[in-house]
């Protein structure tokens, strides 16, 4: 059965695109449901589902032009990672973690490599819904974007780092220090999630950039939705 989805060099075959596609539909149905369950006060408008549409399709795009890339996988994005942690951010931990958890079959789909089902969980699926953690700076007053910016690109490498652990130490360079092996997949990990975090801290914390982001929040976020009176900075 694994075979009929996966290729001899860990890539998709037609049949486990259609899987994966068919899952994406999925798991958007569930995202569309859930969120219209909510109680009338935190019902997600048509204007913030386009929203999270829209984050993703820009967190896509941008996935795509890399200023560097590792070479077991891994690299420094156009300031992917910001789009899905907005969204967590601005429209509260639930939402969020669907959000992550849709990018991550995107991601899966762009550049898929499966040696087990946890390790595409842990990889694509577990590491981008646990960016949705910056929800619980929605509240936040005081620099609140960076706090929950800070917070989904940490969640995200926890689960790249054990992911590492279980299957791709195999990986690790053979000059690599002994003394520091039980932290390479830590290492490797957060090297280019926390130097794209670098750059993208930079680029928000400019009050241009802030205020945007703001007027962008508090338009697509009605009053009970978390955050909806609360300032990026």
């Amino acid at each position: 059965m694994f075979q009929l989805f996966v290729t001899a060099d860990g890539g998709l075959t037609t049949a486990g695109y259609i899987a994966s596609a068919i899952a994406i539909l999925l798991l958007a149905a569930v995202v569309v449901f859930l969120c219209s369950k909510n109680s009338s006060t935190k019902k997600m408008t048509t204007q913030q589902l386009v929203t999270c549409a829209v984050a993703l399709a820009l967190a896509y795009v941008t996935s795509y032009i890399k200023i560097f890339k590792l070479p077991f996988g891994g690299s420094v994005t156009f300031f992917s990672m910001l789009f899905i942690a907005l969204i967590g951010y601005w429209y509260g931990f639930k939402v969020g973690i669907l959000t992550g958890l849709v990018y991550g079959i995107f991601q899966f789909l762009q550049e898929p490599y499966v040696l087990s089902l946890f390790q595409v969980c842990c990889d694509y699926i577990l590491a981008f819904g646990a960016m949705g953690v910056a929800g619980f700076f929605s509240k936040s007053k005081k620099h609140g974007l960076i706090k929950a910016y800070i917070a989904a690109i940490l969640a995200r490498g926890v689960f790249h780092a054990l992911g590492g652990y279980l299957y791709w130490m195999d990986y690790m360079p053979d000059n690599f220090p002994k003394s520091l092996s039980a932290l390479y997949p830590i290492i490797y990990n957060y090297s280019y999630i926390l130097l794209e975090g670098v750059l993208t801290i930079i680029v928000i914390s400019i009050p241009a950039v802030s205020k945007a982001l703001n007027q962008i929040r508090t338009a697509t976020t009605p009053v009970g939705m978390p955050g909806a009176t609360d300032s990026n900075r």
